[in-house]
């Protein structure tokens, strides 16, 4: 393994090819649980008929970009499709202009994002967005996902209707009493229990646990197999770009982007600071390769037929064993590929009740980001507010962003704080201020 240690200059990282291996793992073992969840949230909007092909998409677009990010950015981060912008695919896009026209949307997203990565418009960007903003919608989506998670299971008694607006009365007590909901909420208990005991693959290990002990007591039907053969028969290629253009979902492919660009960027910068990449004037090294190496995955994932590619925060779990170089990246994507290739036959047979806690624990990662939020000052913190419930109670990411973007800069203007807002973000919000008015029928 000399060229691996030549080539990631692990003496200058002080770390090894022992060590980046076994880190390469410990992330591959915590964010394995995609290979499973991304295949059941996305066929729920493309069909049965999707399944196995979209267990094919996920492991590739997740492999090959973490693996170009190892080769290419030399950075210990793995990227998958991104929870969050899956479910905004499956639950909002695609029911109103069909999954082929929201793989459409995600693809030109992705060359958007390769775009701004190699020009200085994406400087630009990132200085616009006020943090209060990137933040609360970070937090929004994880109120999204837990919502996603306890209907989808049947906890909540209520519905999404036609217009997107979530109706509840409360909680399904009956399903409580059910196998079913028993073994939701071991599911649960178990992954909080195995997250307060730090033990990588939390998630994992309760979808699998969980699964099992349906399938030993006939809660839910037992894997037709073990292995398959991959197929991106019914994905591959499958996006429709005119149909996009006629639909005119300008806000769909705006609101893709801007989640995509602030959450890979959050996460970026988070996970340098862990791993201590970050200079003394906070700057990111090789923050252009990397940024372009998560945009290529969103744009190659369009064309596999998965939602939308981003950098991991699950990640942490590797550095935090120790990895430092892109053979960590490397070890984790080769790993994603080895085994997520193989197992439709098992992520066929997860069952609701499995997947569902890994929603809701995934949920409360994100909300945590809310606390970034300076609530002492209320032009910061009410607009944030406004974000973190309408995303989850529209079912639209991309009401979120624009209810947060009109009522930050409005509420800046109007208290005499108007010098605070970027210029660019009045022109971020006269575009949402049209795409409300365009979804009212105004024109």
């Amino acid at each position: 393994m000399g060229w691996a240690e030549r080539y990631f200059e692990l003496d200058k990282y002080g770390t090894d090819v022992k060590t980046e291996v076994l880190a390469g793992l410990t992330t591959f073992m915590t964010m394995a649980y995609i290979l499973l969840v991304n295949p059941i949230i996305l066929s729920s909007a493309m069909g049965k008929e999707a399944f196995d092909s979209l267990v094919a998409a996920t492991a590739l677009s997740a492999g090959l970009t973490t693996i170009l990010m190892g080769l290419y950015a030399k950075k210990p981060f793995a990227l998958a499709p991104g929870m969050g912008l899956n479910a905004y695919f499956a639950y909002t896009v695609a029911p109103k202009y069909g999954w082929k026209v929201a793989l459409a949307a995600v693809f030109v997203e992705g060359i958007i994002f390769i775009i701004l990565s190699v020009t200085k418009v994406r400087s630009a960007i990132i200085h616009a967005i006020p943090l209060s903003q990137k933040y609360a919608v970070g937090a929004g989506i994880g109120l999204f996902l837990t919502f996603i998670g306890l209907n989808d299971v049947g906890l909540l008694t209520g519905v999404t209707s036609k217009e997107g607006i979530l109706q509840f009365t409360g909680l399904n007590a009956k399903f409580l009493a059910t196998a079913q909901g028993l073994l939701f909420v071991f599911g649960l208990l178990l992954a909080g229990i195995l997250i307060g005991l730090r033990i990588k693959g939390a998630l994992l290990i309760s979808i699998l646990t969980t699964s099992i002990i349906g399938w030993i007591f006939n809660v839910a039907p037992r894997p037709e197999g073990v292995v398959s053969l991959p197929t991106l028969s019914y994905t591959f290629l499958k996006l429709d770009l005119h149909g996009l253009l006629n639909a005119g979902a300008l806000g769909v492919i705006f609101a893709f982007f801007m989640v995509d660009f602030f959450d890979t960027l959050g996460t970026v910068t988070g996970l340098s600071a862990k791993a201590g990449f970050l200079t003394k004037e906070g700057k990111i090294p090789d923050a252009e390769k990397v940024l372009l190496t998560d945009a290529i995955g969103t744009t190659l994932g369009a064309l596999l037929g998965t939602s939308t590619v981003t950098t991991y925060i699950e990640s942490a779990a590797g550095i935090e064993e120790g990895g430092r170089t892109g053979l960590t990246a490397l070890t984790t994507g080769l790993l994603l590929l080895a085994v997520g290739l193989f197992i439709a036959p098992i992520a066929k047979a997860i069952p609701s009740f499995a997947t569902a806690p890994a929603l809701v624990i995934v949920g409360y990662y994100m909300i945590s980001a809310i606390r970034e939020v300076d609530f002492s000052d209320p032009t910061e913190a009410i607009p944030a507010f406004l974000v973190l419930i309408t995303i989850p109670f529209t079912y639209s990411i991309a009401d979120g962003i624009g209810v947060g973007f009109i009522s930050y800069t409005l509420i800046k203007v109007f208290t005499g704080r108007w010098k605070e807002v970027h210029p660019l973000m009045y022109i971020l919000a006269l575009i949402f201020v049209g795409y409300f008015a365009y979804l009212a029928g105004v024109f």
